[in-house]
């Protein structure tokens, strides 16, 4: 019996500002650097290509994401690499039943490839619309089998897998799990209490019930390839190991996934890969929990499932629905309600507000008073010294919540805390904000959206047409005369047009609707 020569941890360096993720391995929060210099090989567990992702796998993806933003803003350069399951996946997730790209096309009535290509395509037009970073590469499980293959032979090599001969005269390959020991240390399962998980019907040359497949033997499948064993098709869990190593190398500083993965696809991974090489699979497994929608679990029969086309034919932006997505703590279960979605519209809003504020020239006043003066949008109250030492304690406490295991919850408290001070120190006193805290604040803005991705400040102004702000003038006349009728309808006919008036302290302002 072989066990797992490695230990699933890293030596924690009281260095200030270090980086700190929960491993799911060692069940605690480990300080993280790379295991070669400043890159960072990071593999992220991708769809299946067989039907529309919902917003359950968007949470995993969306983590993974802040993940790699957050690595990259602290300077590290990321390698990251997300497959594409198009064959293997079964539909219960285990070893038995239903490869799912069969379920697709017997629905949809189409080829393996057909249906694998639409859908990969839908996975690739959802993290465009979410602001997903693209990844160094997304390989194709079906491209990679002769890399899988090699990892059978050894293992077979290494006696860690053995043959089941299949009715047909060709042969099925399990991994023989008695030969790794630290098999559910990750999930925290033990072997003796596993269920048996085959990947074909007949089972009875397994050595054990809780063995897994490498290779499933069916020569009537639709997508099969040959090996010296006979001609078949990948487990679901050997696809990863084979792509992971061939990108990143036989050992990883990363690997993260939902946590339906944990169990059994990554402790496969584990196995596998470490049986094939001798090697620390990887150095930290990062997991995403499970969402819930309305307080329930997400279900087609409840009627609340939902794709990311379903969020936004109900008239939500991508960028609202990123921001409900990430802003929960990855490892605490995220209740997903509409009224999320429209709180996280408002909390946006508030933030485009203050940038608009702080960067857009002022609307001309709509007051007819001869002499009236035009009104700077943001004066300050207090001293250069006091914003920019407000910018840097915001900025500190921004990186000291990502580097407590991306804790996004917090780092978006402050940045709305920030906002809020920043508009306490802007009153109509004579001084207005100068280009150094301007040019300070948006900065800063630009350090937390390059981590969160939520497009701050990204609404693009419009011009405000002469006829709209004649309209306005002619309001504001109404509203001098005490016509509160005619003001009345004057606003509507503004509001018709794609625009509203603002009644501020400084006096009424115009906005475009479409970027509110």
């Amino acid at each position: 019996m072989e066990d797992s020569p490695f230990v699933y941890q890293f030596d924690v360096l009281q260095l200030g500002n270090m980086l700190r993720l929960y491993d799911s391995y060692t069940k605690r929060k480990e300080a993280f650097r790379p295991l070669q210099g400043k890159t960072v090989k990071m593999y992220n567990c991708g769809p299946t290509v067989y039907d529309f992702g919902h917003i359950g796998n968007l949470r995993s993806f969306l983590f993974s994401d802040v993940l790699r933003r957050y690595l990259e803003y602290r300077k590290y350069k990321v390698k990251q690499i997300m497959n594409i399951t198009d064959v293997g996946h079964m539909v219960n997730d285990a070893d038995a039943g239903e490869d799912k790209m069969s379920v697709a096309m017997r629905r949809e009535g189409k080829g393996p490839e057909e249906v694998a290509r639409f859908y990969e395509g839908k996975f690739f037009e959802d993290i465009r619309a979410l602001s997903i970073r693209p990844a160094f590469k997304y390989p194709r499980a079906t491209e990679h089998v002769p890399e899988m293959i090699k990892i059978v032979k050894k293992l077979l090599k290494r006696g860690h897998a053995y043959f089941v001969p299949e009715q047909g005269g060709g042969n099925s390959v399990y991994y023989d799990l008695s030969t790794f020991s630290s098999y559910g240390k990750l999930s925290g399962n033990k072997v003796e209490d596993l269920i048996a998980g085959a990947r074909v019907e007949v089972a009875q040359g397994k050595r054990h019930p809780y063995d897994f497949a490498l290779w499933i033997y069916k020569p009537a499948h639709m997508l099969k390839w040959p090996t010296p064993w006979g001609a078949g098709y990948p487990g679901w869990h050997l696809e990863c190991s084979a792509m992971s190593m061939k990108y990143l190398g036989e050992t990883l500083d990363i690997h993260t996934g939902g946590e339906d993965n944990k169990f059994p696809h990554h402790e496969c991974e584990i196995a596998q890969s470490e049986g094939a090489t001798g090697k620390q699979f990887s150095r930290f497994w990062l997991h995403a929990k499970h969402l819930l929608v309305d307080g329930k679990k997400m279900s087609k029969s409840l009627g609340n499932f939902y794709t990311l086309r379903d969020l936004m034919g109900k008239g939500y932006s991508a960028r609202e629905i990123r921001y409900v997505l990430i802003s929960t703590h990855y490892r605490e279960q995220l209740n997903f309600t509409l009224q999320s979605l429209d709180a996280a519209k408002s909390a946006l809003g508030r933030v485009d507000e203050f940038v608009e504020k702080l960067h857009n020239p002022p609307q001309p006043s709509l007051t007819l008073r001869e002499g009236a003066k035009r009104v700077l949008p943001l004066r300050v109250r207090g001293s250069e010294r006091g914003l920019r030492a407000l910018v840097a304690r915001a900025r500190r406490d921004f990186i000291a919540a990502m580097d407590d295991d991306l804790n996004v919850s917090k780092a978006l408290s402050i940045l709305f805390g920030f906002v809020r001070e920043v508009n306490r120190e802007v009153s109509g006193a004579s001084s207005q904000v100068s280009v150094l805290e301007r040019k300070e604040i948006t900065k800063l803005l630009q350090e937390f959206d390059e981590v969160l991705g939520l497009g701050i400040g990204a609404r693009k102004k419009t011009a405000i047409p002469a006829e709209i702000t004649m309209l306005g003038q002619k309001r504001e006349e109404a509203r001098k005369n005490k016509d509160w009728k005619l003001a009345d309808e004057l606003r509507q006919t503004i509001k018709d047009r794609g625009f509203e008036i603002e009644d501020t302290s400084n006096g009424p302002r115009v906005k475009d609707t479409a970027s509110s």
